[in-house]
């Protein structure tokens, strides 16, 4: 399904302005909540706005990892043609853990619900997000 994340390359996040827990948490489920958001309306670039817009970043799925915020987007359109192929999304379970103030990982549950012809989809995730330029990001998705 989506989500891929990755730590090499990520040197260019700076400090945050704050560094309260609690904060860094809520920031990133934000981005998981906007995420499902863009993709329960179709919107694939939308989506991807959670992604590090960088040829570093990672997404592990089924068929290996794949670099890049582009061919992960293309990706993405390859196998979500359409609302039907894409379903509505919904995470579960989510666990953030702070690994740095400006680094963390989330473990969580994907679920696609799709018309019975294409059928539902699910798996878990572990994706690896940064605080770039002030906004937490997803520099490394593995998705099962």
């Amino acid at each position: 399904m989506t989500v891929g994340l990755g730590l090499a390359g990520c040197t260019a996040a700076r400090p945050s302005a704050t560094t309260d827990p609690a904060a860094a948490r809520q920031a990133i489920v934000q981005v998981l909540t906007t995420q499902t958001a863009a993709w329960n309306r179709g919107d694939i670039p939308g989506f991807m706005e959670g992604y590090w817009k960088s040829d570093s970043l990672v997404f592990i799925g089924r068929k290996g990892p794949t670099y890049g915020w582009q061919p992960t987007m293309a990706n993405y359109q390859k196998n979500y043609p359409d609302a039907a192929a894409m379903g509505q999304l919904d995470f579960s379970g989510l666990r953030v853990t702070l690994v740095a103030p400006t680094a963390a990982q989330v473990v969580g549950h994907w679920h696609l619900a799709r018309p019975a012809t294409l059928g539902d989809l699910q798996g878990y995730f572990l994706l690896v997000l940064r605080q770039i330029d002030g906004r937490w990001v997803v520099v490394a998705d593995h998705t099962n």
